[in-house]
């Protein structure tokens, strides 16, 4: 096991980044289906196909879930992982043909790099050529490209975000893992500690101001930046259990448990927060739901985490290690 969402058996993942115009897409797929949710608890969501994954709705599976930066223009790299599955005849059996099953989220990202740049249906299906069991690469890369957080003092003192991913695997079977791309206008904190792992930067003994403080302290600058915008995190949780499509949606809310314990403060009117879960029933044990639910908050933790500690900084934007060690 690699401490990858890739850890989980059905689960295959891959990227398309352009370091260049810092941005990209991540895709998640599942050849053989998965049972599929989504919670979106975000002011400011850009999605696709969501409401197909309401409980009540009939189609029962997903083949994919797409991640991309581009804001709203980037939901058109989930038609390039519609071409990709479609050549292989996988998706939901529709009369003569199947059709994929895609659902989608994006993130803003069009603030730093070239704004004219964003995944488009072609990009979509060379992050789908990529796509493997293998560890998936983590820090300043596909969806996480042009990821910034802390971003209540503007994009000038933001720092770098990015796309994390990690995975429990227990005794009896049980696989939980995560894929995170954080660009949130608040602070990454490692809950564990307390410690500011990203936020506004600023000069003097904290490398980075304290979001909530600044909120709630009235900071006369947070005036000039009250609106900012060109955020979200977006993220998939996945397990090998089988499970409902409420008992999949439910997983995806708790995930948002993990989002605002690493991220603080979250879920703000200028993010559009989005997590889907996935699960690919390729154990039959018999697992506890509130097992998997706290598993799912573990993982999404950790892959905020690692999503900061992996990245590199972009498009002059410093990354969390080179602000900490004093090079930026």
């Amino acid at each position: 096991m690699h401490k990858s969402i890739c850890d989980v058996e059905g689960i295959l993942a891959g990227h398309y980044s352009d370091k260049t115009n810092a941005t990209g897409c991540t895709i998640i797929l599942c050849p053989d289906g998965a049972t599929g949710g989504v919670d979106i608890r975000g002011a400011a969501p850009g999605t696709r196909e969501t409401d197909l994954l309401n409980p009540i709705n009939s189609v029962q599976e997903v083949h994919g879930i797409l991640l991309s930066g581009g804001s709203a223009f980037g939901l058109e790299a989930a038609s390039g992982v519609m071409s990709f599955l479609s050549e292989r005849n996988i998706g939901y059996p529709v009369g003569p043909r199947k059709v994929p099953i895609v659902p989608a989220a994006i993130l803003f990202d069009l603030g730093i790099g070239s704004g004219d740049v964003f995944p488009g249906k072609t990009e979509g299906y060379l992050a789908c050529q990529n796509a493997s069991t293998q560890p998936l690469e983590q820090g300043s890369v596909g969806a996480g490209t042009g990821a910034t957080v802390g971003k209540a003092l503007g994009i000038q003192k933001a720092t770098k975000g990015g796309l994390g991913t990690s995975s429990l695997t227990f005794n009896d079977g049980l696989v939980i893992g995560a894929v995170v791309a954080v660009n949130a206008f608040g602070d990454v904190v490692d809950p564990n500690t307390g410690r500011i792992l990203a936020g506004p930067r600023q000069k003097g003994s904290e490398p980075f101001c304290n979001t909530m403080d600044l909120l709630l302290g009235g900071n006369e600058n947070l005036r000039h930046h009250s609106t900012t915008s060109g955020n979200t995190t977006i993220g998939v949780v996945a397990t090998n259990a089988v499970l409902s499509k409420a008992q999949t949606t439910k997983i995806a809310a708790q995930a948002h448990d993990g989002l605002a314990l690493a991220i603080r403060p979250c879920h703000t009117m200028s993010d559009g927060d989005a997590m889907f879960a996935m699960a690919t029933g390729k154990t039959e044990n018999d697992f506890n739901l509130n097992r998997i639910c706290a598993g799912a908050v573990a993982v999404t933790v950790q892959a905020v985490m690692n999503a900061i500690q992996s990245c590199s900084g972009l498009a002059g934007i410093p990354s969390s290690k080179e602000v900490m060690n004093g090079t930026k």
